[in-house]
Formats: C-alpha cells, structure tokens, sequence
C-alpha cells in the first residue's frame, strides 16, 4: 500500500507529507483498517536494561513528538515506541522549511528544533492512549535555556515522565538546538549525569519501580570523545546508550539539491557510521550498558548489522520514508531468520 502512495507523498513538502502520513496512519487504526497498512512480525523477544521487548526493532524518537499517535504507530509490529523529543515548555521550533528529502541518497535532512507541544500536552496524551508496550519518552532542553541551566529542563521533565515511560532517553546529541551537544564534553556530561541519576534512583524509590535510562549520543564524536563518554556512563551506572542521533556531515551528499542544507543527516548515508560507533561502543562497555543501534536502517539486513556489531535494540525513522511500515516486521523477519541460522550451526 505504502509504495501506491510514496509517490503522491513525495510531491508534497517532506513536513506536510509526514504530518498527513500520521494523520492517514490514525485514520486506519480508528477505522479498523491497520491490516491494510502493516502486518505485524511474531515476537523474537529479546531482554535489555531489565525490560523484555517482543522484538528488537523499535521507533526511534521525532517522529511522533506529542506522542498524538501511540495507538497507531504501536500497532504496526515495533517492539517499543519511543516518543519525544520533548521540552518543558512549549515550542515551535526552527522556521519552516526544515526537513528535506534527498531520494538519490535515501536520506533525510531535518532542522526541526525540539518542535513539541510541551511536557505536560506529552503526559496528557500517553495517560489517554491504549498504547501497552514499552514506551521511551525522549526529553530534551528548550532552546533559551542556557547550557549551565539545561540540567534544571531535563530534571523537570524526568520527574514528569517517570510515571509513564518504560525507560527515558536524554537527548543531548541533536545538531538543532544551538550548543546542545557541547553537554556532551566529559567533565559537563559527568556533572550532568550525576545529578540526573541521583533523580532517576529517587523517584524509582518513591514510585516503587526504577525506570531505565538512556543517553543518547552523535556520530560525530572523535574516538577520544566516545572514550571519555563511555567512562562516564560506566562510572554514573547509565542503563543504556543510543547510537546514533543525526549527523552534520555531509560528505556522502556532497552535490545534491538539498545537500547543503543546515540540520542533521538521517537515513541510509547515515548506516556504516552509526554502525562503527555501535561497534566501538560494544568495545568500550564491555556488555555492562546496554547498545540501541539507530541510523540508516533501509532493509532488513542493515537491523540485522547493527545487532552483529553489537546492539541490543534498533530503531528506525527515515527508513520509514523510504520503505513504508513493511519496513518493520521486515526487519524483523530478518533477525529472526540469522537467529535461526545462527542455532542450527
């Protein structure tokens, strides 16, 4: 069904196209129609950071940033579905255009800026949703709030997202939001981990029920830089890494209309790259913190690598521009198959 209408999405602007595919795929969900739209995978259930997801293959977060569409986007086979990112306050984010299509390089461009409705619009959508999976809830720093404050944004909305989230992602990687990924430097990011750990283990004793959480990082990083993060996620006792976030090269799409545009790069060029920091990383911990693989993930056998190379989990988002829902139990399908591969030798 997906490829009937990849064409008519594509003449329109990638934002509109993405809004109206949400709104298409809740449309189908209400109306009973999902079977039309995915075919969701049998289980391959898999542990990581204390949670059993039914299958490795997950959503990544910014695609449903208000968690508007749970129900849908959850009945199309994803073994979790992470929502976010999401801010304190309300926020438009960057001016229109800011995502971009580029087809020959099946790759995608965004500048978005944390656009999101706001923490509390967030809870008040999971609290309504039937959604039953694991939930991630992605949470970020609004754009004025300055570096030295930033720890004050994200301990606000850890504290309100705890109740609702399976686990909580920290997103301190994407390029969008002006000097966000200078907390990623190591005395900054041990500080600032620290003090977010300390909140995360008090309000799992308050709430009798700890809930995991995630950093998630850029693939920019130099190999020192990823050294001196992965010591402080061994010494803060972080439950588990994302890689990667978009990246700001732009090497692979030199030449390209769009390729020059300002943002983060996602999709297929994006894959080798995200693939060796998930290698790297696998390295450095040593299997002590957990790997969630994220990055150009266009066919089955690219989830398939990332989990070689050492991931626990993958997530998708600009494959599914490319290649539609199918995307997800295709994915899956192709772990299951190399597992069973892999038992019968």
């Amino acid at each position: 069904m997906y490829e009937l209408l990849r064409p008519l999405l594509f003449a329109l602007d990638a934002e509109t196209a993405h809004r109206l595919t949400l709104y298409g795929l809740g449309v189908a969900h209400r109306s009973g129609l999902g079977r039309f739209v995915a075919v969701p995978p049998d289980d391959v259930p898999v542990t990581a950071f204390g949670i059993r997801f039914p299958n490795p293959v997950g959503l990544a977060a910014g695609l449903d940033k208000n968690a508007d569409h749970l129900d849908a986007l959850g009945a199309l086979g994803f073994g979790f579905v992470e929502v976010g990112t999401v801010t304190p306050r309300p926020q438009p984010g960057n001016d229109r255009p800011r995502m971009f299509r580029l087809p020959a390089h099946e790759a995608v461009i965004n500048r978005m800026g944390f656009n999101n409705a706001g923490v509390d619009a967030l809870v008040r959508n999971v609290q309504r949703s039937g959604y039953r999976g694991v939930l991630g809830i992605n949470i970020g720093k609004n754009k004025d709030t300055p570096n030295e404050k930033a720890v004050d944004d994200y301990l606000f909305c850890l504290e309100r997202v705890y109740p609702h989230a399976g686990y909580v992602t920290v997103n301190i990687s994407s390029p969008n939001t002006q000097g966000l990924r200078d907390l990623q430097q190591e005395a900054t990011l041990r500080r600032f981990i620290e003090t977010l750990r300390e909140a995360q283990e008090r309000l799992g004793s308050q709430a009798g029920a700890r809930k995991p959480m995630l950093l998630k990082i850029a693939p920019d990083l130099a190999e020192a830089e990823l050294d001196a993060i992965a010591e402080v996620l061994l010494a803060a006792g972080v439950d588990g890494v994302i890689c990667t976030n978009t990246t700001i090269d732009r090497t692979a799409v030199a030449g390209d209309p769009h390729g020059g545009e300002a943002g983060g790069l996602s999709g297929k060029p994006l894959c080798e790259r995200s693939t060796a920091v998930v290698r790297g990383m696998r390295a450095r911990l040593q299997g002590r913190v957990a790997i969630v693989g994220v990055g150009g993930i266009l066919e089955g056998s690219d989830a398939a690598e990332k989990l070689d190379a050492g991931a626990a989990l993958v997530q998708l988002y600009s494959g599914l521009v490319y290649r539609g829902p199918q995307l997800v139990a295709e994915c899956v399908n192709e772990i299951r198959r190399q597992r069973g591969a892999a038992d019968a030798r």
